[in-house]
């Protein structure tokens, strides 16, 4: 195609021609946008105020910083309200107040705005921000979609400090499984960072994995819970990210996914067709404003990010240098420490992934599981000098209590020697201690009487009805003070 000057136009002042002009000029901008979209993350016009909301959140507004704002128009802020230290007592709920009672004001000032001419200085700084044609049915429908985001200054810029003991790694793995290494940033997004970070829907690490979608990909039981482990879930959310971006073609699609789930997105893709008509227009199901701004925060979490890792007075920590041990066997966290020379808490920030029974010696670490150590020669030196006692063939058993008629935590605590409060951390019972009626609940710590079987030893509680699950055949029947102990349900696995 033969491209035409544009002083051809500019030589003609006739409306056809300056129309001529202004649909060249657009259709080089649409070009130049459409060839920018081949790259693996592009940034569209419809979500640029987007983006800039969220680089103010993670690199300007601080955490004791609330944005009153519209959901639907981010630049729409209407104040930056100040909140307590999270550290100070009852913080939470007395920002948590602040916040509402600033939502309250502004929907309410809407709401009348929407009805009469503003009075107040508030009243017309807010009316201004609905200047267009249609002003007063967007200040109708704003009333309804004022919100608060704090700021993350200091948690983003922790996060950053903290990547650096995995980030080379993280990145590494990315690009083994070929997929952009911008993609190690995400963790930005989804936990800042923060390697023992819980939601309230259960999702867990720095990839936020929920038990659902994480055990696709990970061990996640009563003794590990990979999640945890920054390295292991980054394989995991690799594959993830991987499996998405193959159904959707398009990294935009395959990030939001990660919020929204695949399936929802392949359905929204159906229906709207490109990222840009699904984040216009889009609203169904669990599609509200999290998924909505997911790759915009992403965008800006890389751009900040990447920012203070370029920034000299940013240290970020020291990669972990590490040597890692493959376990053939079932090894007691003691022998480990007592091999190496190293305190358990040494192992457990080495290995977060291990569970609290391990950490207190309850279970041993499973058979076939990777354990980091500290590097060095010594390490080295140790690794080679493995006794054959080190390894053991069998996982120690867990005892089991099956719940009955007129249980109660406390009655089912004493029984078995240990309180209630750990009763319920090893079975997550809610804070009123929720138990039902056949409910099968581990027994974390008990004492008792040592039992000899043809299989091994056991110390069981004298006072529990038990049975021995060996793993190779049917629970056996234990015999206690000369009574036969029915197998129902209480026991070991």
């Amino acid at each position: 195609m033969t491209s035409i000057p544009v002083e051809f136009f500019l030589k003609r002042r006739s409306p056809v021609f300056l129309f001529s002009l202004y649909l060249l000029l657009a259709m080089a901008t649409y070009c130049q946008a459409e060839s920018k979209s081949g790259e693996n993350f592009p940034s569209y016009m419809a979500i640029a105020k987007n983006v800039a909301f969220w680089e103010k959140i993670y690199a300007h507004y601080s955490l004791n910083e609330a944005v009153i704002h519209d959901s639907n128009d981010l630049s729409k802020i209407y104040e930056i309200i100040p909140l307590l230290g999270e550290d100070l007592p009852g913080a939470a709920r007395i920002n948590s107040l602040f916040q509402q009672q600033a939502r309250d004001k502004y929907s309410q000032m809407l709401t009348k705005l929407a009805s009469r001419k503003p009075a107040t200085r508030d009243e017309i700084r807010v009316a201004a921000l609905f200047s267009g044609q249609n002003g007063f049915r967007e200040l109708v429908l704003a009333a309804n979609n004022v919100r608060s985001q704090k700021g993350q200054k200091e948690r983003f810029l922790a996060g950053v400090i903290d990547s650096g003991r995995y980030m080379k790694e993280i990145k590494s793995i990315i690009r083994a499984y070929q997929l952009p290494e911008e993609l190690a940033y995400l963790p930005h997004v989804e936990s800042s960072f923060n390697f023992r970070a819980y939601s309230k829907i259960g999702a867990a690490g720095i990839w936020q994995f929920t038990r659902e979608t994480g055990k696709k990909y990970l061990t996640i039981n009563y003794s590990l819970d990979e999640r945890l482990d920054p390295i292991l879930a980054t394989h995991a959310a690799a594959k993830y990210l991987q499996n998405s971006y193959r159904s959707l073609n398009s990294w935009p699609l395959a990030l939001t996914s990660y919020n929204y789930g695949l399936a929802g997105m392949v359905r929204a893709v159906n229906e709207q067709g490109s990222y840009e008509k699904i984040f216009t227009n889009y609203n169904k199901g669990y599609f509200k404003f999290a998924s909505r701004n997911f790759y915009s925060e992403f965008l800006a979490a890389l751009k900040v990010a990447k920012q203070l890792e370029a920034n000299q007075n940013v240290k970020l920590k020291p990669a972990l240098s590490t040597r890692y041990l493959n376990l053939p066997g079932y090894v007691h966290i003691k022998e480990i420490s007592n091999q190496f020379g190293i305190s358990s808490e040494t192992i457990k920030s080495l290995n977060p992934a291990l569970q609290a029974t391990i950490l207190r010696g309850e279970k041993r670490i499973p058979k076939g599981s990777v354990i980091r150590l500290p590097a060095g020669e010594r390490t080295d030196r140790l690794l080679a000098s493995i006794p054959s006692t080190f390894y053991a063939k069998e996982q120690t058993p867990t005892l089991f209590h099956r719940v009955k008629k007129g249980d109660t935590p406390g009655s089912i605590a004493r029984l078995h020697g240990i309180s209630v409060k750990n009763l319920m951390k090893a079975n997550n019972l809610n804070k009123y201690a929720t138990i039902y009626l056949n409910q099968k609940l581990r027994v974390p710590k008990y004492g008792g009487t040592v039992v000899k079987i043809k299989q091994g030893t056991l110390k069981i509680s004298a006072r529990s009805n038990a049975t021995f699950n060996s793993g190779h055949g049917p629970s056996i029947p234990i015999l206690l003070a000369g009574k036969k102990q029915h197998p129902s349900g209480n026991g070991y696995d």
